[in-house]
């Protein structure tokens, strides 16, 4: 027992990073239990979130690519997940997940706001 739980606390430190399986895995599961999907959806869907995280991976690590590009790429590859999202689930299951990805993006939004506004505060200080 002792060496398993040896074995298993390593590899969680060796593995810090998520990789695109790992990211796909994560985000279909969560999809896969509030969506109520069917299990061809759970894999169509899960094909789908590896192919723009590994997409979105090979970006990142592509140090040719500025950063303001990077964003761009990055939206177009969400514009695409939810295009082909629609493709596969229901129009209620559709409107749910967007749903949630519209609550996301106006708390990152806020989030990135409070932050500007403590960087302004603190140049203002200065």
């Amino acid at each position: 027992m002792l060496l398993l739980l040896t074995v298993f606390s390593a590899r969680a430190q060796q593995k810090t990073k998520w990789d695109a399986a790992d990211k796909a895995d994560k985000m279909s599961d969560k999809l896969y239990r509030e969506l109520d999907l069917t299990k061809e959806q759970n894999k169509k869907i899960h094909d789908i979130n590896e192919d723009i995280s590994r997409r979105r991976e090979a970006a990142k690590k592509d140090t040719s690519i500025k950063a303001r590009d990077l964003m761009k790429l990055r939206q177009t590859l969400d514009t695409e997940r939810s295009n082909r999202f629609k493709s596969v689930l229901t129009p209620a299951q559709y409107k749910k997940w967007n749903d949630w990805e519209l609550k996301k993006k106006e708390h990152l939004e806020a989030k990135m706001d409070r932050k500007q506004d403590k960087r302004q505060a603190r140049k203002a200080n200065r």
